[in-house]
């Protein structure tokens, strides 16, 4: 790929994919790309033609428009490989659930789903373990699952939403109306917040994890009784989360994920 360092290119190409990968599926036209960009049209082109010749960037020619290449995707997976996020995260969730004496669990992103990847117990005597590791459900049903979903583009959220519509009864009937405006509440308080939904008496507080390309791939979230996740309680939570998060985010940025 002849993108020289010299001449900016490389940089310019690494700014458009980073834009790419914010756009999600639909992806973006070459005049949207341009002035997240700030680039000249014909600039903007060269180098998307360039990205799509090296698979980093896929056109469709139908709607004209841009997204991630196949290549971008065999890059991630082979980083995945290289790096193992729960190592990543452990130190930061360790912190966390000492702090919290609470349940502290990381989830990805795969597809239309949140994963359990990895679990840290707090001390506090009365476990709220409601998650397996390995176990998925549909983004959104859990806070680290709404924390994720309510963190991506609304075009993209409102597609998976349509996706995951014929799922939620299972989760005490919700309703696409239902996920639609927690997903709102959740952004404009700039948190996930869950009570009562999937378990009785238990409720949690979620924040999302962002990769270098600032996508929400993971969450960290805090589970606990009920009881404990009291109003007053949940702003500090929340600041504890956030703090988790960063520390997470730079282990994840300075490993290449």
């Amino acid at each position: 790929m002849d993108m020289t360092v010299e001449g900016g290119s490389l940089k310019r190409g690494v700014l458009l994919l980073k834009i790419l990968a914010s756009a999600g599926m639909r992806g973006l036209a070459l005049t949207e790309i341009a002035a997240r960009a700030a680039l000249p049209h014909p600039s903007a082109h060269r180098v998307l033609r360039q990205l799509v010749q090296e698979r980093l960037a896929d056109h469709d020619g139908e709607t004209r428009r841009y997204r991630l290449g196949p290549l971008a995707f065999e890059l991630g997976v082979a980083s995945s490989m290289m790096y193992d996020i729960r190592d990543l995260c452990e130190p930061a969730m360790a912190a966390l659930a000492k702090q919290t004496e609470d349940t502290i669990y990381l989830v990805v992103r795969s597809g239309f789903d949140a994963v359990c990847m990895h679990c840290h117990e707090g001390s506090f005597p009365i476990k709220t373990l409601v998650l397996d590791v390995g176990s998925r459900r549909p983004l959104g049903i859990g806070a680290g699952g709404l924390a994720i979903l309510s963190a991506v583009p609304l075009e993209e959220q409102a597609h998976i939403i349509e996706r995951i519509a014929p799922s939620l009864d299972r989760y005490r009937n919700l309703t696409v109306e239902d996920l639609a405006a927690a997903c709102a509440q959740a952004r404009e308080a700039r948190m996930a917040v869950i009570r009562n939904r999937l378990n009785l008496g238990v409720s949690a507080v979620g924040l999302p994890l962002r990769n270098a390309a600032g996508q929400p791939v993971a969450a960290l979230s805090v589970a606990a009784m009920s009881q404990r996740v009291t109003t007053r309680r949940i702003p500090m939570l929340a600041d504890q989360l956030r703090a988790a998060v960063a520390q997470a985010e730079t282990a994840l940025r300075w490993a290449g994920v």
